[in-house]
This record gives structure tokens, C-alpha cells and sequence, in this order.
């Protein structure tokens, strides 16, 4: 009735009238008390009150000396433990405004320690020597040790002829002295026990084949490299070898571990995801509601 009677007032009052009004100095009255309220009184008990728990302190005190190698100063801990408060205070007031959402940063932040959360909850027992040695068999080609060759070459450039690379092997062949013979270069001309992988990138993949089938102590040619050719005499050759697991425990603890980490994590993904119904309404990508 009474804002009914507002909008009812006499359009040719003037404003003294319309100010002598009854329900105008209601309302108004109504919109000081209501303002005012919202500016002085307290918020909830939840979003008023910032507890210092005895463990904050302690990983406060933890935090410090960690970086500093010493325990803070009284004064110090003050500072810290009003800083925590800050942060608090600043962050519940950020919160209320929305600013967390949107974020990518604190998305990402937030998704890590849920997944670390993940990854305590499915924690076990370390793993047994049956464990590693089944790990071990199942990803031989992680851990088996590259063979080795030891070889002496006589370089070439790419531009050389077929004679003049096979003039230089009889020569060689006959005795002479390698380092007399092809074109000097900042290549190694012998190499001792090198694990074919290093060969492989210092002289490139073809050469590395090539060398791992050579006969020993023959030299033979041309072998091309990356550089350009090659005469080559394997004076050794090892083959590749899977070493015993107590060589390398510590290399495949890592790697299961790791492994079993990945596997947890995607598990606890896949159950989250399966209690979520997904709503793709872009039409690009339609299949991703099926995973």
C-alpha cells in the first residue's frame, strides 16, 4: 500500500511536497539502515575467524630454517607468523571475489596437489627383487648396455674416388702407416672400447651399422659417415649385454616407481572423470565425451 501510494503521488506536486511525503522518508530511512548494516556488521564466523594452529608455526619455523640454516629469531617468527595471516586474509578476500576463478595458474596448482593427493592415497610397499627382475625383463631395451668396438679409421672426403680409397686400403693393408694415408681431419683415428651409440652420434647411424659387422682386424672400406668416407679396421668388438639387477637396482626402482606413479594417477583420473557427466557442445571434437 504504501509504495502504492508512492507512485499514486500527484504529478504536479512539487518537490518540497513530494518531500514531505511519509512512505518517501520510509523507504529512505529503510536503504540508510540496510547500507549500513552491510558496511558494520560482521561477516560470518567462518570468513572472520583465521586460526594460527601450533603446526602452522611449526612448518613456519620448518620453512625458515630450511632456508636460512637456522631457527628465526623471536622477532623474526612474529614476522612470519603476521605474513601468514596476511596471506590468509588476503587470499579469502580474493577468493570472495571470484579472482581464483578462470585462473590457469591456480588451476594448475590446484590439480598438482590434488595429484599428489592421489598418489599417497594409492601408495604402497616398496617393490620386491621379484618385482624390479620382472620390470627389469619386461623393458630390456631401457637397460641392456650398448656393445663396444674398438677401430682405427683413415678419413675421406666425399669427393674421393672408388681407386683412391682402394689404393689407400692396400697400402694399409700392406703395413703402411695409416696416418700417412686419406686426409687429415679433427676426427679421432682410433677409438678404444666406444659404445656403439657413441660411435653412432659422433660418426652418424650408418657408420655405426656398419662398423658393428665389420670382420676384425681387416681393413675394409669405404664406410660412410656424416663427414664423408672411411677405411676401417675393428681391432674388438663386445656384444650388447643385460646386466644383472643388482647393476642397475637403483636405475629400475626409479623407473617402476615412476611407472607405478603414471598408473595411479591415470586410475584415479579415470574414476573422477567417470562420476562427471561431459557436455561437449563444440562440434570439433566430439569423440572426447566417449573417453
Amino acid at each position: 500500500m504504501g509504495s502504492a501510494a508512492l507512485l499514486c503521488v500527484d504529478p504536479g506536486l512539487n518537490i518540497k511536497s513530494l518531500l514531505k511525503e511519509p512512505v518517501l522518508h520510509f523507504l529512505l530511512i529503510g536503504v540508510a539502515i540496510f547500507m549500513a548494516y552491510g558496511l558494520i556488521a560482521p561477516r560470518g564466523k567462518e570468513g572472520a575467524r583465521i586460526v594460527v594452529t601450533q603446526g602452522v608455526v611449526d612448518a613456519l619455523v620448518r620453512e625458515h630454517q630450511a632456508r636460512w640454516q637456522r631457527p628465526p629469531a623471536e622477532q623474526e617468527l612474529a614476522g612470519l607468523v603476521e605474513a601468514y595471516i596476511r596471506d590468509e586474509i588476503l587470499y579469502r578476500e580474493g577468493t570472495a571475489l571470484g579472482l581464483d576463478r578462470d585462473d590457469p595458474v591456480i588451476k594448475r596448482r590446484v590439480r598438482q596437489k590434488l595429484e599428489v593427493i592421489a598418489e599417497e592415497q594409492q601408495a604402497r610397499d616398496a617393490p620386491t627383487d621379484a618385482d624390479l627382475a620382472a620390470y627389469l625383463a619386461q623393458h630390456a631395451d631401457r637397460f641392456t648396455r650398448p656393445g663396444t668396438v674398438s677401430f682405427e679409421q683413415i678419413f675421406f672426403p666425399a669427393t674421393a674416388t672408388a681407386a683412391q680409397v682402394e689404393d689407400a686400403r692396400v697400402s694399409a693393408a700392406r703395413g703402411a702407416d695409416p696416418a700417412r694415408l686419406g686426409q687429415s681431419s679433427m676426427l679421432p683415428p682410433r677409438a678404444e672400447n666406444a659404445p656403439l651409440d657413441l660411435a653412432a652420434r659422433d660418426f652418424g647411424s650408418e657408420f655405426a651399422d656398419e662398423i658393428a659387422k665389420l670382420p676384425l682386424n681387416e681393413w675394409k672400406g669405404p664406410v660412410r659417415s656424416g663427414f664423408g668416407l672411411h677405411l676401417v679396421r675393428v681391432t674388438a668388438r663386445t656384444p650388447a649385454v643385460m646386466p644383472p639387477l643388482d647393476d642397475v637396482r637403483a636405475a629400475v626402482a626409479r623407473e617402476w616407481e615412476n611407472e607405478r606413479r603414471l598408473a595411479s594417477m591415470s586410475e584415479s583420473y579415470r574414476k573422477l572423470r567417470s562420476q562427471y557427466a561431459i557436455v561437449i557442445e563444440a562440434t570439433r571434437v566430439p569423440s572426447i565425451a566417449a573417453r
